[in-house]
């Protein structure tokens, strides 16, 4: 991995979108394009961590704010996860790219799947780290955490449930500042920041998967929620999915093992 300098600084600011002004963070201008996109309910603060040293090994990296996430305009009530999608051309057009690599994670992993597959010619390689092919009893267990609209209530007590919903979704913790971070984060976009998530556990990824032509990743650590799914989305094409897990962490991977989740994210799009 090449040395740092001072123009892998990370820089932020807004293009026009279908769904609105969308925020990102990028560094490496003049690499490989490469776009990441960020679970729920966070943004690309999510990728902070790692942004740098992608740069650092040679690619431009663009994380986005999904629409409602973070500094980006909400979607229309009635979104679909085509419209989620729709942010990733409007970004190429904006850095006047027509192609790049994607990565994503949890509902971003979900969200390139769905772009990658509707338009192959205009990605590279797709990363999808942590892939919610959920069973039934996934799919009710994450239906019972907090996400939906964050009601203030008189005595406060919604910032516990949202801090105990934080601590109660990410098995394996250990970072109690980084549990503050993510949950004020979620709260500071409560009203909108969940709205993918139903999308996300509604929807046939199967479908999407199977549509998919493009070189493609699955990333997994064996700490993390998804880990299962992650390993069951693999046989559903083992001829077609390449495979990479690291050992422990939850789904803050990306901020708890930043070294090594670069290295498989490189070693991938370089192969």
């Amino acid at each position: 991995m090449r040395g740092y300098t001072c123009d892998m600084a990370i820089r932020r600011g807004y293009f026009d979108g279908p769904t609105g002004q969308i925020h990102y963070r990028t560094t490496g201008e003049g690499g490989e394009p490469l776009v990441l996109l960020h679970q729920s309910p966070l943004s690309s603060t999510q990728f902070e961590a790692v942004l740098p040293a992608l740069a650092a090994a040679g690619f431009h990296a663009l994380a986005l704010d999904m629409p409602g996430f973070g500094m980006s305009d909400a979607a229309p009530e009635s979104a679909t996860l085509d419209d989620y999608a729709s942010i990733i051309p409007a970004a190429f057009a904006a850095f006047g790219w027509t192609h790049a690599h994607l990565v994503g994670h949890h509902t971003g992993a979900v969200v390139g799947a769905v772009y990658a597959a509707a338009q192959p010619q205009a990605v590279d390689k797709l990363v999808l780290n942590g892939f919610p092919l959920l069973s039934q009893a996934e799919r009710d267990h994450f239906a019972t955490f907090y996400f939906g609209p964050k009601q203030p209530v008189a005595d406060g007590s919604h910032f516990l449930t949202a801090w105990q919903n934080r601590l109660r979704s990410t098995p394996g913790w250990s970072d109690i500042a980084l549990m503050h971070r993510y949950t004020v984060e979620a709260l500071h976009r409560g009203a909108t920041n969940w709205k993918a998530f139903p999308l996300v556990i509604g929807t046939d990824l199967t479908t999407v998967l199977q549509k998919l032509s493009v070189p493609t990743l699955l990333f997994t650590n064996t700490g993390e929620d998804l880990y299962d799914s992650t390993r069951r989305t693999r046989e559903l094409r083992p001829d077609f999915f390449a495979y990479a897990e690291l050992q422990g962490g939850s789904h803050d991977i990306i901020d708890e093992q930043p070294r090594n989740w670069v290295r498989e994210v490189e070693r991938f799009l370089r192969a």
